[in-house]
Order: structure tokens, then sequence, then C-alpha cells
């Protein structure tokens, strides 16, 4: 539970926003309408064309089964982010979180405010993918904000479980292998661009057990009012797990740290 200290660590991070909201606000429009023109649409009207007509008439189009798995992924890569660059910065690159634990903010408050507003900016995030993919067709409006929900929350616990990582590491050059071992591979092969079953046999149960698919799995859901691949009591079972340890053990690792 957030602690009234952890939201004063929320309200720093909103006060600081004021001066760098530009750079990340045009990212956060500019990146989806970008995938979404060339992946959804573009990419999108020849995997239409090669469904056939008969299968189209039942079938979304790629570029709808396509935009809710972005929005999932994409909410998974801003959490990544939120767990990896301002950790590693607190922790060693500008050592604000040792100024902050010698006034009244614990390691603790610290971490859960991180969360929290980790939880802000990819609510924000997700908002504008779905009005972006709206704009473009892919997602009704209601359904998308719908979608929004699982996408956002496991972004969150991508953020709680990346920065009790991060915050035991000494080198940047960990942030680098991340982005190229772990992120990458989840964003490519989670369901995200093309269903899972297309992988290999050998691979397709070692992705049962990455948080992202199962995001992909029950936002696409809500966005096209289907059925996920499993119950969704497995789905929010094994992300509520992941975020679960990761708030567990994230708030005893900040504290070890910065309590050496």
């Amino acid at each position: 539970m957030a602690t009234p200290i952890a939201l004063r660590v929320l309200e720093g991070h909103a006060r600081a926003y004021r001066h760098t909201w530009r750079g990340t606000t045009i990212g956060a429009l500019v990146r989806p309408a970008l995938f979404l023109t060339a992946i959804g649409v573009g990419l999108g009207t020849l995997v239409d064309d090669r469904a056939g007509t008969a299968d189209a008439l039942a079938a979304p189009t790629y570029l709808a089964w396509f935009a809710p798995g972005l929005l999932a992924a994409s909410l998974m890569q801003a959490g990544s982010a939120d767990g990896m660059f301002p950790v590693m910065a607190g922790m060693r690159w500008v050592g604000t979180y040792r100024s902050a634990i010698n006034s009244p903010v614990r390691p603790r408050d610290l971490f859960l405010g991180n969360l929290l507003w980790s939880v802000a900016r990819i609510a924000v995030i997700g908002l504008a993918f779905v009005m972006i993919a709206a704009a473009f067709g892919a997602i009704p409006l209601g359904r998308g904000l719908l979608a929004v929900l699982p996408a956002a929350l496991n972004g969150v616990v991508t953020t709680a479980a990346i920065s009790a990582f991060v915050v035991t590491r000494d080198s940047p050059q960990v942030l680098a292998g991340m982005n190229r071992f772990l992120i990458l591979p989840m964003f490519l092969f989670s369901g995200t661009f093309f269903p899972v079953e297309q992988l290999p046999d050998t691979v397709q149960p070692v992705v049962l057990i990455i948080p992202l698919w199962h995001g992909v799995e029950l936002t696409r859901a809500l966005a096209l009012s289907s059925d996920p691949a499993l119950p969704w009591g497995w789905h929010l079972g094994v992300i509520a797990a992941v975020g679960l340890v990761g708030v567990l053990v994230g708030s005893r690792l900040f504290t070890g740290r910065l309590r050496r």
C-alpha cells in the first residue's frame, strides 16, 4: 500500500516532469502512429490480401489484430524504461536516491513512489495510443479504453520487476544487455506481430511464462471482444504473480542497497 511519503515521491516526479514532458509526449504520439502506418496499414494490407476474402470476412483485419498487441508491447517498453534509466540514474549517475533517504523518505517509499509515477505515465501513454489507434480505425474507442487496463497493468509489473534487478547493478552496461536480450525478444515474440502458434513447437511453451504474452492476450481480447488463449484467471495470475514478486523483492532490494 502506498504511504503518504510515497505520494510525495510521486509528486516530485510530477514536478520534474513539467520540464521534460514535451520530449516524452512527442515520442508517445509519434511512435504508435509510425508503427500503425508502416506495419498495421502497410504490411497489414499484404497480410489481408494473402488471407483471402473468405477468411477475411470472419476474422479481423491485420490492423485491428495488431493494434492491441502493439498497445500492450508499447506499455511494456514504457514500463521497462521506467525501471531502467531512472533507477540507474538515481543510484549511480546522479545519486538522487542517496540524497532522498537522508530525508524522511525511506527506500521502500522511494520504490513505491517510482511505481506510482510509472502507473501515471503508462496510463497517459496508453490513452494517447488508443486515441491514435481509434483515429486509424484500428480499435473502437470504448473497447480501446478497456484494453488499456491489462496493458497498463503489464507495463507496471515490468517496471517493478526490472527496478528490482537494476537497483542491484553497478554497471550501466547491463541496460543495453537487458534491452537487447530481454525487452526486444519479448517485444518481437510475444504475439505482438504474429500468433505465437507460428513459432517452433519447442519455443511455444517458453511463451507461456512471459508476462507480455499474457498481457497481449488480455488486451487483444478486450479490444476485439474475443476470448484469450487461456482462461482469464491464468493470464491475470501470471501477471499478478510477477508483479507481486517484483514489488516484494524490489522493496527489499531498495532497502538493502540504500541502507549500506
